[in-house]
């Protein structure tokens, strides 16, 4: 999804989907030996345009894969938070009574909005009936929680079928998912919109309540159809498998929506190997089709009579994302689903399997909500203990396709900026202490760590104190973790890192040691040090360049830890004729080095930093007088809080 403070994540032939069909949910079977349980869900949905309400009948097909007897099951209910005096409610509410910078904290698009609901303007999701094996089963609400207490314990390796009626009322759109969006037009944008079942790992359940954000769940098979008012035209998760029927592009490109005698059209979809299923509705939705290979890329979007510019806007994200998806594969893997949606609606940009929810075309919303599709769609690691490693490395992943779509890194957009506006004196600041890429992820780490309000990395995504704190360490400071990676064990093979750990334990719900350890094999380096310091603690990254002098014909230079947390240091030495060198010096901790990135330039290894040791004395041969310069990390790449100490400039 978009972050909280930026508020500006057709058919197939039938041999072919079959095919993927039977080839995604075996593609896990390869990875790391860990369990998953498996769903399998049948839902049929009525409408009712006319007073926003639906009835649902839902087949559940539940395999426990664990070791565990099941005594309970958990389901999500989230539009039961869309009612005044629910956590969501009043947790907003609270957070708007903090101020950071003059600014209160509440996320904007929720505020105390929900307090204001109506009776027909609220959420809910009611239980009618639940059967497992055709037995009743008991069941309690806890506001968007349904805990089912089972009669008869599902036994490990057994399966279930689960039988269940709803009725549900859509919210007027207040976050992610409602109805009437006025800033968009949207009629529908039905996400976390059915009772879902939570996800159980080998960490036991985990029926998170719905209060701010961040979700986890089951993988299986969907297959959805929605019956609804003829005039309305849908996108979402999955194929439409009757897309005959319906045409309106799904059977060919630019094909008109079918005439029906029926006052309600059925709109089949089917989704295999995901955890989530997401569909829109609106009468005035436009359709664009582009395919790259073999997936089918479509973009729906509330059509604005006599606009062009919208129009030209949308054209550009259906463009856009077929240039960019080669480069997307090359980088972070194959993209193994038949197709991928990009819808308006929504409330920024918002995440689901296969399809994304986006009030406006802006391109970086765009690869930033698809890029979803590999770090959690695919990898899915549980959001609300690891945001960092689904939006942070999402947001790396945006910088590196912007850069690649546009031309320019994001160092590059912010010096434009500049050049715009030359009286800005925060970017006249910023911009020589931050790298080339991922820039404004750097200073938006800088600016947490100086704020006063950071919070570990490994802090639940729901109890972070403010919601700013939250934002950036997910995002920006979990985007500084990829990038400083790279300069930890080199950018190479941290990018190496990045396909085998897609290829290792996509739909295997990887946590941070999962992930580290691939990093340890592939770079023969130990990071258990990194993960530790830089998630599980706030402790900030300094080094100095403290003093140089000459000593019996040796040269030294001095350099002193002042920040709480070690690195390995890239120190550079400019000579007076223009040569460089790198003097490297791995941590104590890594029990290895990384490889020479830069061939063309010598470099010299020096013995290991203990990190116990607030200072460290580097020697050279090189007289002193004929130094130009001293820089600590000049690729600027390690997350130094206050680089004015990095750079020593000599004029003899």
């Amino acid at each position: 999804m978009v972050p909280i403070l930026n508020t500006t994540k057709h058919f197939i032939m039938t041999r072919f989907f079959l095919l993927l069909i039977c080839f995604i949910p075996a593609i896990g079977f390869c990875q790391p030996d860990r369990w998953q349980q498996r769903v399998k869900y049948n839902m049929n949905i009525d409408m009712d345009v006319n007073n926003n309400q639906f009835k649902g009948k839902q087949k559940l097909e539940y395999t426990n894969n664990s070791p565990d007897a099941l005594n309970k099951l958990f389901y999500h209910l989230y539009f039961n938070a869309f009612q005044p005096g629910s956590s969501m409610d009043v947790r907003s509410q609270e957070l708007g009574k903090v101020a950071i910078n003059g600014r209160v904290d509440w996320d904007a698009r929720v505020r105390d909005r929900i307090s204001k609901l109506k009776e027909n303007e609220i959420g809910y999701q009611k239980i009618i009936s639940l059967k497992i094996n055709g037995v009743a089963q008991p069941f309690k609400y806890h506001e968007t929680i349904l805990e089912v207490n089972l009669t008869k314990p599902i036994l490990p390796k057994g399966k279930v079928v689960i039988d269940m009626e709803f009725e549900a009322q859509v919210p007027l759109q207040v976050r992610r998912s409602g109805r009437d969006n006025p800033t968009t037009g949207v009629r529908y944008s039905m996400s976390q919109w059915y009772p879902k079942l939570c996800e159980y790992d080998y960490e036991g359940w985990h029926p998170t309540p719905y209060v701010a954000r961040e979700f986890y769940g089951v993988w299986g098979d969907f297959d959805v159809t929605i019956n609804i008012d003829k005039t309305y035209k849908i996108g979402g998760t999955g194929v439409l498998v009757n897309a005959n029927e319906i045409g309106w592009g799904y059977d060919t490109p630019n094909s008109e929506l079918k005439p029906t005698t029926k006052e309600k059209r059925s709109w089949h979809f089917v989704g295999n190997n995901v955890h989530d299923f997401v569909w829109t509705a609106d009468p005035e939705y436009k359709h664009l089709v582009r395919k790259v290979g073999g997936t089918t890329l479509h973009v729906i979007y509330n059509y604005k009579e006599n606009n062009p510019k919208n129009d030209s806007a949308w054209i550009e994200v259906a463009d856009g994302a077929a240039e960019a998806l080669p480069f997307i594969e090359s980088k972070f893997g194959k993209y193994p689903y038949p197709q991928y949606s990009f819808i308006q609606g929504g409330d920024g940009g918002m995440e689901y399997p296969m399809a994304t929810l986006l009030s406006g075309p802006g391109l970086g919303t765009v690869f930033h909500e698809w890029m979803h599709s590999w770090y959690q769609m695919m990898l899915g690691t549980n959001e609300s203990m690891y945001a960092w490693m689904d939006e942070g490395f999402t947001s790396f992943a945006e910088d590196l396709i912007m850069k690649y779509y546009d031309k320019k890194s994001s160092l590059e957009g912010l010096k434009e900026a500049l050049q715009k506006n030359p009286n800005n004196k925060n970017l006249q600041d910023l911009i020589p202490i931050l790298p080339e890429d991922h820039s404004t992820a750097y200073a938006g780490y800088f600016a947490l760590a100086k704020s006063g309000y950071e919070e570990p990395l490994t802090t639940h995504a729901d109890h972070f104190n403010t919601n700013y704190a939250y934002s950036t360490a997910a995002y920006s400071k979990g985007e500084v973790f990829m990038e400083q990676l790279g300069y930890i064990i080199g950018a190479t093979v941290r990018d190496k890192l990045l396909l085998e750990y897609y290829k290792q334990w996509r739909f295997k719900h990887p946590n941070s040691n999962d992930l580290i350890q691939v990093a340890e094999k592939m770079s023969g380096i130990k990071l258990d040090w990194y993960k530790e310091y830089f998630c599980s603690t706030t402790k900030t990254i300094n080094y100095a360049i403290d003093s140089l002098w000459e000593e019996g014909g040796v040269s030294k230079i001095r350099l002193r830890r002042i920040g709480q947390m070690p690195m390995p240091v890239d120190l550079q030495l400019t000579f007076k004729d223009g040569t460089t060198e790198m003097h490297y010096i791995p941590l104590n901790l890594m029990f290895g080095e990384k490889p020479n990135e830069d061939p063309k330039q010598k470099r010299e290894v020096h013995e290991e930093w203990r990190w116990t040791h607030p200072t460290y004395i580097v020697e050279f041969k090189q007289r002193l007088t004929d130094i130009k310069a001293v820089e600590i990390d000049p690729t600027k790449r390690m997350a130094d809080v206050e680089r004015k100490n990095n750079l020593l400039e000599l004029k003899w």
